[in-house]
């Protein structure tokens, strides 16, 4: 499932790109932004703390991705221009942080 962000670049789809991943009590999701037209596609990891703890419910990554969607299109400029840094200059994906609180 894909959440639509309306950017002043036009409408993102925000979905999955990647099997999610974990680490400790951490949710690892792979994200892609990709450019409803299909030009452009901004792939970026986000590190959910505390989604795999004692008392959280098996993480739903759709829920969870349509939790984050409006940080994201709200912060996304900062976060495409990073990525694509991240990925041209760093050759990493760049890593964003939420909590579940």
């Amino acid at each position: 499932m894909a959440v639509d962000l309306k950017t002043a670049r036009g409408v993102y789809h925000l979905g999955l790109a990647a099997v999610p991943e974990t680490s400790g009590n951490d949710l690892i999701l792979t994200l892609a932004l990709a450019r409803a037209d299909g030009i452009e596609r901004v792939v970026f990891r986000c590190r959910i703390g505390g989604a795999l703890g004692d008392n959280v419910q098996p993480p739903a990554t759709d829920r969870l991705i349509e939790q984050i969607a409006p940080s994201i299109e709200r912060e996304f400029e900062i976060i495409r221009e990073a990525a694509l840094k991240s990925i041209r200059s760093e050759r990493k994906l760049l890593e964003i942080a939420f909590s579940v609180a």
